[in-house]
C-alpha cells in the first residue's frame, strides 16, 4: 500500500513488506516514535467504524443513483438480537475493564462473539451482499483463529497511522509468528478520517457487502425474505406474493347455484 513506511530500528520477522515488533505483542511493549512525535492509541478496537464508513458510502451511493432512505426501514435482520449480542460482547471486552479481567478467557471468547455474528449474518444471506460479509468475517475469523485468538497488525499500517496497540487487552498484536498474514491487518485508513483505524481484507469485504445491501434496499430490491420476518406461509406469503385469497375463504354460498 503506497505510502506506508517501516518503523526505523524494528526488529522481527517481516510481514508484509515491514517487521512486526517482539515487544509490541498485545501491547505491552514500550511506546514507539512516529518521527519526533510520541504516539500511542487503541488499534482495531474501533473496527465498527470501518463498517459505519461503507455504510454511509452505501447511503451516499444509493441517493446519487435515486435510492431513498426511507426504503431502508424495509431492511430487517433475522437473529438480529444475536449480532447485537456478539458485538456488546467484543465492546466490552475491548473498551472496558471486563478483557483485562477475563485473562486467558477474553480470547476464546472473542472467537465465539465473532462467530455468533458470522452465523446469524448467514442467515440473511438473501439480502444482496451480505454474502460478501459473511465471507469477509469467516476471513477474519481465520486469521484470528490461526494467531491464537488475536489479530495480528503489521508494523507499516501502525507506522501510517502513528499508533501502537493501547495496553491491556487487544484483539490486535505486534507478533514475530503471524500465520495467514495477507488476512491480518495490514491495511491503514487515510489518518485525515475521524477514527481512522487499521483494516484487513476481511474489513474490505465487510464494508463491500454492506454498502451494497444499503443500495440495493435504498431501490427498493430486497427479496421478500428480508423485508417479512414471519416464519408462517400463510396470509403474510400471500401479502408479499400478491395472490389471491384462496376459494375457501371466499362468502359462504359463493360457490352455489
Amino acid at each position: 500500500m503506497t505510502g506506508l513506511r517501516c518503523g526505523d530500528g524494528v526488529s522481527g520477522t517481516v510481514i508484509g513488506g515491514c517487521p512486526y515488533d517482539r515487544d509490541g505483542y498485545r501491547g505491552t511493549g514500550p511506546p514507539r516514535t512516529n518521527g519526533s512525535v510520541r504516539v500511542s492509541g487503541p488499534v482495531r478496537d474501533d473496527a465498527s467504524v470501518f463498517i459505519l464508513y461503507a455504510v454511509l458510502a452505501g447511503i451516499l451511493i444509493g441517493l446519487v443513483t435515486g435510492g431513498s432512505i426511507a426504503r431502508l426501514g424495509d431492511l430487517q435482520f433475522r437473529w438480529a438480537p444475536l449480532i447485537v449480542l456478539g458485538l456488546v460482547v467484543q465492546l466490552l471486552l475491548f473498551s472496558s475493564p471486563v478483557g483485562d479481567a477475563l485473562g486467558d478467557l477474553a480470547p476464546p471468547i472473542y472467537v465465539l462473539s465473532n462467530l455468533a455474528v458470522i452465523v446469524a449474518v448467514w442467515r440473511n444471506v438473501s439480502i444482496p451482499g451480505m454474502w460478501l460479509v459473511v465471507i469477509g468475517g469467516a476471513s477474519n475469523l481465520v486469521a484470528i483463529v490461526a494467531n491464537g485468538g488475536y489479530m495480528p497488525v503489521s508494523q507499516a499500517a501502525l507506522d501510517a497511522m502513528g499508533r501502537v496497540p493501547r495496553p491491556g487487552y487487544s484483539n490486535s498484536i505486534l507478533s514475530d509468528g503471524v500465520v495467514l498474514w495477507p488476512l491480518t491487518d495490514i491495511f491503514a485508513m487515510p489518518t485525515w478520517l475521524p477514527a481512522a483505524n487499521v483494516f484487513s481484507v476481511g474489513d474490505t469485504l465487510i464494508g463491500v457487502g454492506a454498502a451494497m445491501a444499503v443500495v440495493v434496499a435504498m431501490h427498493g430490491r430486497l427479496p421478500a425474505a428480508a423485508t417479512s420476518l414471519g416464519t408462517g406461509s400463510g396470509e403474510a406469503g400471500s401479502a408479499l406474493s400478491g395472490d389471491a385469497p384462496a376459494a375457501s375463504d371466499a362468502p359462504a354460498g359463493a360457490n352455489s347455484h
